[in-house]
């Protein structure tokens, strides 16, 4: 898990990737739209359906996201097991 999320991290030119990270590692649920409208306020320059197909990405890639369905949308979360290895590795990048 640390080599996959490390060499994710290093592919990422904007920040758009640790920003999302920091979000999960809070500890909190949130929808794509939320990871959108954080994104947004954060100044990144996103659209909803990349934004979609970033976090479904990094569920498959990474393996450190859990998905409830409610209703019509997806929730993710960090798998409690992965929060703080991920804080450790993101402190240390």
């Amino acid at each position: 898990m640390k080599t996959r999320v490390t060499k994710y991290l290093m592919r990422d030119k904007t920040g758009i990737r640790r920003s999302v990270l920091k979000l999960f590692i809070k500890g909190k649920p949130y929808t794509t739209q939320d990871v959108f409208e954080a994104l947004k306020l954060e100044g990144f320059d996103v659209n909803y359906r990349g934004v979609s197909a970033m976090v479904g990405l990094m569920n498959t890639r990474l393996g450190i996201l859990r998905i409830d369905v409610k209703g019509d949308h997806n929730v993710y979360s960090i798998k409690l097991e992965y929060n703080n290895p991920v804080k450790l590795i993101m402190d240390n990048y």
